[in-house]
């Protein structure tokens, strides 16, 4: 089969479009025959040798902890699934992940993909989608009639973040630049604060129950962020370099979202997508033989906001 794999650490030139085994699933396992998969940052981060000490990965290494596909074969144990299953899932990043013609993933993490959208596209979904849900219901307690700040909303969490909120019937304040407003916009935005020439701090004039932080902001700034919640509210902060402040006088709760895998959350946002209460916005399409100038493009600052679906197989 064919696979993007490294087997070296290093820039985005250690990547190679390559021959390489089909996998056998073991017990508990499937294999999947992918359809998509797609960029995230931490692929990047993976790939250049930094994140060895929670996530050691082994060389050759394949990249992409998104998957979307089909079933393919099933190891022993496995009867939740069957072969032909359209599925996604959000791989376990130490393993190999689904750069590749074909990928083994724990049965427990896939779920059935959303049927409204291409399934190559539907890999845009796990590993954002989680990073939104369980930034806003799972340690924010977000609830109708609340009010959110989404810090950084331009990119692909805040795009599912802001639609999630809504649908839950939050009031949603989000920031973005001008080119990703009209996105923010139309993922339900209430109201969007250009935080390229605007103060986020002085703009939000009425206090908010929960701050989603994804943007790559300073230390002074994310701690800035917390005047802007009114008393017992929470701070999400999924920049996790920079641990979340928190302000213990008035009862503000600083928390660092590290995402991991929910098949059953997983399947709830797919159950949005087909009920046509969330939109999968794709930025882009590249084939697998192109995933190592898309890490070269992401080294340079040049993606497009949004999401980029690595499409491997029809």
């Amino acid at each position: 089969m064919k696979a993007v794999r490294f087997h070296e650490f290093g820039g985005p030139e250690v990547l190679r479009h390559e021959d390489a085994d089909q996998p056998v699933p073991g017990a508990g396992q499937v294999r999947v025959r992918v359809a998509g998969t797609s960029f995230n940052g931490v692929d990047a981060t993976i790939r250049g040798g930094t994140m060895q000490g929670p996530i050691p990965v082994a060389l050759p290494h394949t990249p992409g902890v998104d998957v979307a596909g089909t079933v393919d074969a099933l190891g022993e144990g496995v009867g939740t699934l069957a072969a032909g299953d359209r599925v996604i899932g959000f791989l376990p990043m130490a393993e190999a992940g689904a750069a590749a013609e074909y990928v083994i993933a724990p049965a427990e993490v896939l779920t059935a993909a959303p049927t409204t959208v291409p399934l190559a596209d539907a890999a845009a979904l796990p590993a954002v989608g989680l990073t939104a849900w369980q930034a806003l219901f799972e340690h924010a307690k977000l609830t109708a009639g609340q009010r959110v700040l989404v810090n950084g909303a331009g990119g692909a969490v805040g795009d599912y973040a802001v639609q999630l909120a809504k649908n839950a019937g939050a009031h949603v304040i989000a920031t973005a630049s001008p080119r990703s407003s009209r996105r923010v916009r139309a993922a339900g935005a209430d109201r969007i604060i250009d935080h390229t020439t605007a103060d986020v701090t002085a703009e939000v004039t009425e206090p908010v129950d929960v701050v989603l932080n994804l943007a790559p902001i300073s230390p002074d700034q994310l701690g800035a962020l917390l005047t802007v919640i009114r008393d017992g509210g929470t701070l999400v902060n999924t920049t996790v370099w920079m641990p979340a402040p928190s302000d213990d006088e008035r009862g503000v709760t600083g928390i660092d979202l590290y995402v991991r895998s929910d098949a059953e959350q997983l399947a709830r946002l797919a159950g949005q997508v087909d009920a046509g209460r969330l939109r999968v916005d794709v930025a882009e399409r590249v084939p697998l033989a192109g995933l190592p100038a898309l890490h070269a493009r992401a080294a340079e600052g040049a993606l497009p906001s949004g999401k980029v679906v690595v499409t491997v197989q029809g």
